[in-house]
């Protein structure tokens, strides 16, 4: 672990309320030499697909050995498992629905184990605050250099949901919208390796179908390869594949929301 640790936050509280406070009194009460960035305080109210898209964007451009800590938690208080998750670079504090394993999956998992060991939560647990009472404290131990299996058992089922894997088979791509940014641009969870799993290259055509609506895009390599208010398909700075329009909105113009399928295929007259 590094001298002075860095710790992110990532949740749904927004900045009105003093949960985002509370949760960083916590760590450095526990840990007081860390550096604490937030990633984001505005995901939408629970909405774990958007808060997995902004933790897996902002991820890998921190320091290796970074603990990320995202509370997006509508099953709060139920059975759902309260996780640390160790990847290749980092490590990732929250609830077991999906939220962590976006980027937990990108960096490539080591280990899950479940927080289960009352010596690193507070000492009285809220139904509705997990945030302050286990994931903080879990994390500033975590950057204490606490080791994972102190905090619980090692689990190897973790809540894997649809939009982290797609799915390439027949020579098609079956992806999801992760999001659509404030351009309207609309960020697929398809990557360049899924790309060349259909041997798809800059400057081919692609067939695409996003919901009922289907076209016929190029992969471009930057948007002022087609005319302004033009299709077109690009790997985006996010590294996932994004349909947008050249100085215009691709989310309006194919009427696209976030979750919504994707499928893509080459264009067997693209050359």
């Amino acid at each position: 672990m590094r001298d002075t640790p860095i710790i992110t936050l990532t949740s749904d509280f927004g900045l009105k309320d003093p949960y985002v406070a509370e949760m960083k009194a916590v760590l450095l009460s526990i840990c007081p030499n860390a550096t604490i960035v937030d990633i984001s305080h505005k995901i939408d109210k629970f909405n774990i697909r958007m808060g997995a898209f902004v933790l897996a964007q902002a991820a890998p451009y921190f320091p290796a050995g970074t603990v990320h800590v995202a509370v997006v938690d509508p099953g709060v208080g139920t059975e759902r498992r309260p996780v640390v998750v160790k990847t290749k670079r980092s490590f990732y504090v929250g609830p077991d629905n999906g939220l962590l394993m976006l980027a937990a999956e990108k960096e490539g998992i080591n280990s899950i184990h479940e927080i289960s060991n009352p010596e690193y939560m507070l000492k009285h647990i809220s139904k509705t605050f997990h945030g302050r009472d286990i994931f903080s404290p879990a994390a500033a131990y975590l950057a204490k250099g606490v080791s994972l299996s102190k905090f619980g058992p090692e689990i190897f089922n973790p809540v894997t949901p649809s939009f982290v894997k797609p799915l390439v088979r027949d020579e098609k791509i079956h992806g999801e919208i992760l999001h659509i940014d404030g351009f309207g641009n609309i960020i697929t969870n398809i990557t360049t390796k899924e790309l060349r799993a259909v041997n798809v290259e800059n400057g081919d055509s692609l067939v695409l179908k996003l919901g009922d609506k289907h076209a016929k895009l190029r992969l471009c390599a930057a948007y002022g390869d087609v005319p302004p208010k033009t299709p077109l398909a690009i790997v985006g700075g996010t590294g996932f594949l994004e349909v947008s329009v050249n100085q215009g909105n691709a989310s309006q113009t194919f009427d696209a929301k976030a979750g919504g399928n994707v499928t893509i295929q080459k264009y067997a007259q693209s050359r």
